[in-house]
């Protein structure tokens, strides 16, 4: 590096968190090879993991080659670029042009919604429109929402947005609570003009203000509630450093980026009966999400986003409260991530960690023997919440003392809102007088890098089987249980079905338990509806992933994201439908589970005018992985008392 150019201090390890002189060194070394100018943003820059081999032969205090993946937009004229930087060696090691008329668009930027509004508030087609309603722009907010991809062919390689209005009668209001339905505008932000507006239908704009943080409108607070404190005197039981999670018999490695958030990586478990630290999985985060609506209306038919590959909902993570986001003792760990003009921005306290007690963990009163026995349940939990536009999202991992993973969101905020009409009822709720909610689904992909017992693993199948009557069945009382091997990547594209008890175990061949029978992770899933548009949608196209429960490819490390890398615009087929196209063989091998939750959501008055939590998971559970139940050690309780009156 030349003097001009900071020089970050060599992280410890290649899963690092990005720092404030990385991203101060990020901008320098572009800046300096002459890749930057006054109109060029950054829209995302995130450390380059290096793949699964070289992580696997990393030695701690080895070298290691920090190098970041930065996406850069030109906002003069939507060119579009990516680059590798190495910050360690100063270099940009390359640089490269995205053809986003086959590639797909970048994230949108925050800047961009404000040359939303100004392009909007010029042009005279959307200010007559908001006459005919008896508004002006001077009170109306415009939201910009993704476009997605529908053929249309002036918008081929240009940068578009599509924006719906919301009056905003007082500075303070909730805009939410007044939707100006019937009216959509599209926004070429490349020739920075409006390119269409449909001015469908007038509809009469609500007048709830939904004003939820009013004590005027939401009445005097309850006096009830007494307060709740959980201390932890003692401490934690967990320890944190460089990153490094160790619970227990847990061991995990934070990771933290603007697109998906929080990380997890190298999950593994130590396992008092065979003396070894076992792993689990390699590497663990939610992917992609994708919300898409129902209101087939000529204004509305585009509306779905995918919060992740469109938006980077990581730059949106919160500042955590203890209090009010958590309650105990609190672990926080900070995030830093690159503002649109290249400088750092450190979001405190993004990530929460803490245990919390989970109630009984197991219990028998055995009378023949005068035995009464209970364990209490824990959890270590590590979650971050983010605010995408209206909707609030938290996304928690739970470490259970018996070997259970689980995950689940938290969806909250406000739901997006319309203007209601009776012959559009079919697909939306009256939530408040004349105040639509239309129906939508909340859908996640959580990629999940399994190594159980090693990175060779396969994929069973299991389900129960019915029995009629037979000769060995005379009393009609079986079932049994079937285990399907899933041996390539097209059969192993799959769909839960609680009816029969559906799950996938996640086995490894070449490791036994002591009954001689592999050991595995079953995956669990809640199996909710997935993604219910039309198979020949536009966004069925885009978002394929959605359509399965589970998908399960062979590891590449360049395969991350399942709708692919750049999602705004692009026409659909990348991702998962592309790479399982090769149906390779998954049977004792390196493998990635996909799978797909979510909610469907139907909003109801209660949803107004904020959304009380919903929830939507999965669960990991060790089936078989363990010779027995690997929490007999576990105390009777933390303060040395039993639980039924024994010291």
């Amino acid at each position: 590096m030349t003097d001009r150019i900071p020089t970050p201090v060599p992280p410890a390890h290649p899963i690092a968190l990005l720092t404030t002189e990385e991203v101060h060194a990020t901008r320098a070394i572009l800046e300096e090879a002459g890749r930057l100018g006054p109109t060029v943003r950054f829209v995302s820059v995130i450390p380059e993991e290096p793949g699964k081999a070289e992580l696997r032969a990393f030695v701690p205090g080895g070298p290691v080659d920090r190098i970041m993946r930065v996406q850069l937009l030109d906002l003069a004229d939507s060119a579009s670029f990516e680059a590798l930087v190495s910050v360690t060696h100063g270099t940009v090691v390359s640089f490269e042009r995205i053809d986003t008329v086959q590639e797909g668009q970048l994230p949108i930027l925050n800047e961009e919604f404000v040359i939303v509004q100004e392009i909007l508030n010029a042009d005279s087609r959307w200010r007559q429109a908001l006459a005919r309603r008896g508004l002006t722009t001077e009170t109306v907010l415009a939201t910009s929402l993704s476009a997605g991809h529908y053929g249309i062919a002036e918008e081929a390689g240009h940068r578009i947005v599509r924006a719906f209005g919301f009056n905003q009668p007082r500075k303070g209001d909730q805009p939410w609570g007044h939707p100006i339905d019937g009216l959509v505008a599209y926004i070429d932000l490349t020739d920075r003009k409006v390119r269409e507006v449909i001015d469908h239908a007038v509809v009469p704009v609500p007048q709830d203000p939904g004003n939820f943080h009013d004590p005027e409108y939401t009445g005097p607070y309850r006096t009830s509630l007494k307060p709740i404190e959980i201390t932890q005197p003692e401490g934690v039981s967990f320890s944190v450093e460089d990153n490094v999670v160790r619970w227990e018999n847990w061991t995990l490695r934070l990771g933290y980026n603007v697109r998906e958030g929080l990380t997890l990586h190298d999950i593994s478990f130590f396992d008092k009966g065979q003396s070894r630290q076992r792993s689990v999985v390699h590497r663990a985060s939610i992917a992609e999400m994708i919300v898409p609506y129902a209101d087939p209306s000529p204004t509305r038919f585009w509306q779905n986003y995918f919060d992740q590959g469109e938006y980077l909902f990581g730059r949106y993570a919160n500042s955590l409260e203890l209090g009010c986001d958590c309650l105990g003792e609190i672990h926080y760990t900070d995030a830093v991530i690159a503002n649109e003009d290249g400088s750092p921005w450190t979001i405190r306290n993004a990530i929460c960690m803490h245990e919390e007690d989970y109630g009984v963990l197991w219990k028998h009163t055995d009378l023949v023997l005068g035995v009464h026995e209970t364990r209490r349940q824990r959890r270590l939990v590590i979650s971050f919440f983010t605010t995408v536009g209206n909707y609030d999202y938290g996304f928690y991992w739970y470490l259970y003392l018996d070997g259970t993973i689980g995950f689940e969101t938290k969806a909250t905020g406000v739901v997006f809102t319309s203007g209601y009409q009776e012959e559009r009822g079919e697909h939306a709720t009256e939530i408040a007088p004349g105040l639509g909610a239309p129906f939508h689904q909340h859908l996640f992909c959580a990629r999940l890098d399994m190594a159980v017992d090693g990175d060779r693993n396969a994929v069973d199948e299991v389900e129960v089987t019915r029995l009629p009557l037979s000769a060995e069945n005379p009393y009609g009382n079986a079932f049994g249980r079937r285990a399907t091997r899933l041996v390539s990547e097209q059969q192993a594209t799959r769909d839960a079905c609680p009816a029969l008890n559906r799950e996938w175990h996640v086995v490894n061949p070449g490791s036994l338990n002591y009954l001689g029978h592999p050991v595995g992770y079953a995956l669990v899933p809640e199996g909710l509806p997935p993604l219910l548009a039309d198979e020949q949608s536009s966004i069925s196209a885009r978002a394929r992933f959605a359509r399965h429960h589970l998908w399960v490819t062979r590891h590449a490390d360049d395969e991350r994201y399942p709708a692919g890398h750049l999602v705004n615009q692009h026409p659909g087929g990348a991702g998962l439908p592309a790479w399982t196209a090769a149906d390779r063989s998954i049977d004792g091998a390196d493998i990635v589970l996909w799978h797909t939750f979510g909610l469907t959501h139907w909003p109801r008055p209660e949803d107004w005018p904020v959304m009380p939590v919903d929830t939507a998971g999965f669960t990991l559970k060790p089936v078989g992985f363990f010779d027995r139940n690997p929490t007999l050690d576990v105390p009777p309780n933390s303060n040395g008392r039993g639980c039924h009156g024994t010291a």
